[in-house]
Formats: structure tokens, sequence, C-alpha cells
């Protein structure tokens, strides 16, 4: 089976949802993709990607209890599912192998 290609902002996502394991909220991955990448990641954009990576089978999601600060809404956890592991793993597999032998071209400065 070929990989699925994963648009930037879904492997950027992917990866965040996992560095944050039991953390991973929607405004949780929000606000560090906004930290480590330096760019302002509209709400939208993110609520977008988690869907379609949800629709994908790449993430799964739990409710959590809901809380008074949220006005009695619950929040929900996202988890990367072994699908999206391996979606993951072959993106970064993919670029690997494409940048091989460009080192000298690819190197700052």
């Amino acid at each position: 089976m070929s990989p699925m290609l994963l648009g930037q902002l879904e492997q950027l996502v992917l990866l965040a949802t996992l560095r944050l394991e039991e953390q991973a909220r929607a405004i949780d991955i929000r606000t560090l993709l906004n930290d480590e990448t330096g760019e302002a990641f509209s709400r939208g954009s993110v609520y977008a990607a988690l869907s379609r990576l949800t629709d994908k089978g790449f993430l799964t999601w739990h409710t959590e209890d809901a809380v008074p600060d949220r006005g009695g809404i619950p929040r929900r956890r996202f988890e990367v599912t072994p699908d999206g592991l391996t979606a993951i793993r072959d993106a970064r597999h993919m670029v690997v192998r494409l940048s091989q032998g460009l080192d000298q071209i690819l190197a700052e400065g």
C-alpha cells in the first residue's frame, strides 16, 4: 500500500499531538505549534487539520470531564492512532530519502 501524503500542517499537528501526550487538546496543540514554529496558526486552521486527521483515521479523541471555567463544556483530548503513527513515520522517511545528497545545498549560510 502506498503511503497517504500528509500536508505540512497535518504533519505538524500529528507531531505536536505525539509530543503533548496526555495534554494534547486543541488549544495546547495550537500553542505548541505557534511556539515551536514562530508562526501564528489560526484556531480554524488547527481545528480543520484535527478534523481531517480524525476523518483519515490518524487521530482519535476522547471527551474529558467538563470543567466550570469552560461553562461546563467538556474538552477533547487527541491521540495519534497506529495508522497516524505510520503516516508520520512514512512522511519523515520520504523527506529523509529525498534530501539525501543535498546536505551542502540545504546547509544554512
